[in-house]
């Protein structure tokens, strides 16, 4: 059975930084790429980056980059969201996701090709 669990979130003032952790279990990020995604109340889904199964090669969204970066521990069936220099439209649901294969790549853009989902984390960025 393919689990996937969020934590982390929580409430942290603008300029701040805040880690999300995505706990796997029943597969091996050897074999699944990993992507965080977000969505706010009356948006959109959004891609914020991802991490393929091989050799762990990263991808960002556009609105991320720079201040946000994917990583992971295989031996601990973890990928992490360290997410720095926050901004009040970072705020959201934030939700790990598995995609098996994919080798280097992973999509950002397309949540529709990861077919395993965690429950969610909340991020609030406000004074």
């Amino acid at each position: 059975q393919l689990q996937l669990v969020e934590s982390g979130g929580g409430l942290v003032q603008p300029g701040g930084s805040l880690r999300l952790s995505c706990v796997v279990s029943g597969f091996s990020l050897d074999h699944y790429a990993i992507g965080w995604f977000r969505q706010a109340p009356g948006k959109e889904r959004e891609g914020v980056s991802c991490i393929s199964s091989a050799d762990g090669v990263t991808y960002y969204g556009a609105s991320v980059t720079g201040r946000f970066t994917i990583s992971r521990d295989v031996a601990r069936n973890t990928v992490y969201l360290q997410m720095n220099s926050l901004e009040p439209e970072d705020t959201a649901l934030y939700y790990c996701a598995a995609a098996q294969g994919w080798g280097y790549y992973c999509l950002v853009s397309d949540s529709g090709v990861y077919g395993y989902w965690g429950q969610g984390t909340q991020v609030t960025v406000s004074s």
